[in-house]
């Protein structure tokens, strides 16, 4: 059996405990969540998760099934990444002295990374792009001194309609 990155997308009504109980099936299925993303769609009664999990094409399978079989589910699918568009958010906070100030604004220009607060003593970027991308910049910016930081997590779309998942 070979692991494999598996994305998932699901529409589900807007509800309180729905993330439970959908969080449940993997848990009870003894399979992690790599990676969470959950928010309202146009329609304010349809939240739409995106969700990433590590396991084999026939357990994911498995899970699509108990997943499908939900009440509050409207539909489950798997996103295929080599026709789909991901990205990421990460804010991170960075310790910034007179030594480190350049290769902060290095990091901003090399990156497109978007300085959304700044202070005599840190600055916070927001950077947004795949999940290699993520890694690099945070790769770069661990020597400058990261205080805190926050993912958002894989958000994804098909680059085509189909059915009603797009």
């Amino acid at each position: 059996m070979i692991e494999k990155r598996h994305l998932l997308s699901l529409y589900v009504d807007n509800k309180p405990g729905v993330l439970s109980r959908i969080s449940g099936v993997f848990g009870r299925l003894g399979c992690n969540i790599k990676s969470l993303c959950v928010a309202e769609t146009t329609d304010p009664n349809v939240s739409r998760i995106t969700l990433i999990s590590l396991s084999d094409s026939r357990f994911t399978e498995k899970i699509m099934k108990n997943l499908d079989k939900l009440v509050d589910v409207i539909e489950v699918q798997e996103i295929d990444p080599s026709r789909s568009v991901e990205r990421e958010t990460m804010l991170v906070r960075i310790a910034v002295t007179e030594d480190t100030r350049a290769d902060v604004m290095r990091a901003v220009d090399m990156f497109g990374c978007m300085i959304v607060s700044m202070s005599d003593t840190s600055c916070i970027l927001q950077i947004n792009g795949s999940k290699d991308m993520i890694e690099t910049v945070l790769s770069y910016l661990s020597p400058l001194g990261i205080e805190d930081l926050a993912r958002t997590g894989v958000i994804a779309l098909r680059q085509e309609t189909q059915d009603k998942m797009s």
